[in-house]
């Protein structure tokens, strides 16, 4: 059996810990992060448009002066993921594969789980009451397009019943249906 389990920050461990209780020992399990290419983007785009791709004055930047922050974001962001992959690795204490992937979040998440038996991914959305705006978007289009059954879990305990948004009501019957004289 192969294991997918996208890890996010502020989640990750409750995907941990549902691999450890759902998936058989013997299961190949892959850690999965994902890193979006929306901040390292914007920050190039800034850079480059307000800043301009020469230096000021005709002379070379000082040192660090005139990296591109973009730059910058991109390997603090392989640094946390590179962190929360050996954490999560950690937690889950079995053998693992990790992997990083950057680009559309959500897309990227269906690719990696094609050929797998299970995907497993945290509720990314309102977490204070059940239905479905308990899933973000990204987490949304991976249950939707996942190419595999999935295992939805709740990073924290599940929010009561009575959070449950009532249920709509009946529909009114219409003027010339034969019920209605």
């Amino acid at each position: 059996m192969r294991v997918i389990a996208w890890l996010v920050e502020g989640t990750w461990p409750a995907c941990v810990d549902a691999v450890r209780t759902y998936a058989p020992h013997a299961s190949e399990v892959v850690l999965l992060h994902v890193s979006g290419e929306e901040v390292p983007g914007v920050a190039h785009g800034a850079f480059a448009g307000l800043l301009g791709r020469g230096h000021p004055w005709g002379r070379p930047p000082a040192e660090g002066w005139g990296r591109d922050p973009g730059d910058l974001l991109a390997d603090l962001g392989g640094t946390s993921a590179a962190e929360l992959l050996d954490a999560a690795a950690a937690r889950l204490g079995r053998p693992c594969t990790r992997l990083e992937r950057g680009g559309r979040v959500e897309r990227e998440v269906v690719a990696a789980a094609e050929g797998a038996d299970l995907l497993v991914l945290a509720r990314d959305g309102d977490r204070e009451r059940l239905g479905p705006r308990s899933l973000g978007p990204a987490a949304r289009f991976a249950v939707d397009h996942a190419p595999c059954p999935v295992l939805l879990v709740w990073p924290e305990t599940a929010p009561d019943l009575t959070t449950m948004p009532p249920p709509p009501p009946p529909p009114s019957p219409l003027p010339h249906s034969p019920h209605h004289r």
